[in-house]
């Protein structure tokens, strides 16, 4: 059999100043996923790139030219640009979004997704993980991000909140929200992209269990 590669890749934003921290974890755990329905994971650290914070020039709404600081943000706008998904990955740090993501998030929307919106309708997602506080709030800034850049959300049960353990692995339920949502944004994909509108795949979505507690139910119910 001839190994043709991936059909499709998904760039996976790492939001965390530890990039093998749980947030790691769980995007590696991503990757074997997506690999395993022939999609890459496109996975990357923000904090080993070079992301200047927004400055005080004050001129970002009237200005009508990309942001010309630089660093690396274009270069990861560009990677965003050629993937067919994006993920948006991020511990939550003093009850909000780490700081990471927050600067890339500012400078990539406001110096150069404003535009012309290169990522609209695109598959996204957003994992938000931590420890059992704030998930909410940094989730809600995340999706808010993706709705404005007109990207596609697919609906996936639970939102991907993962609680950090004392052990890698112990939030079952979180884990399987992520890979819940893994498998809906993959599904979503093959109907947006492959030939003949993905009508096959259809009829196989309409087939899937709808309840997302099916899973965690004992089998006397």
């Amino acid at each position: 059999m001839v190994d043709h590669g991936p059909w499709a890749s998904i760039a996976a934003l790492n939001g965390s100043e530890r990039p093998d921290g749980l947030t790691g974890r769980v995007l590696r755990m991503l990757a074997a996923q997506a690999a395993e329905h022939g999609v890459h994971l496109d996975v990357i650290p923000l904090a080993e790139y070079d992301i200047t914070p927004c400055g005080p020039c004050g001129d970002c709404n009237v200005r009508p030219l990309p942001c010309a600081l630089d660093d690396d943000v274009p270069a990861l706008v560009d990677r965003l640009v050629r993937a067919d998904g994006v993920l948006y990955a991020a511990p939550v740090h003093g009850f909000g979004l780490a700081g990471v993501m927050q600067n890339f998030i500012e400078r990539a929307g406001v110096g150069h997704l404003r535009f012309d919106r290169p990522l609209a309708n695109k598959v996204a997602g957003v994992v938000v993980t931590g420890r059992r506080y704030s998930h909410d709030r940094v989730y809600g800034q995340l999706i808010d991000n993706v709705l404005l850049n007109r990207m596609i959300v697919p609906g996936s049960g639970f939102p991907a909140f993962v609680h950090d353990q004392f052990a890698p692995g112990e939030d079952q339920e979180g884990l399987a929200a992520a890979r819940g949502l893994m498998d809906r944004m993959i599904d979503l994909m093959r109907i947006l992209l492959l030939p003949h509108g993905g009508r096959g795949d259809t009829a196989r979505l309409l087939s899937l269990p709808r309840n997302e507690r099916a899973g965690l139910l004992s089998p006397a119910g």
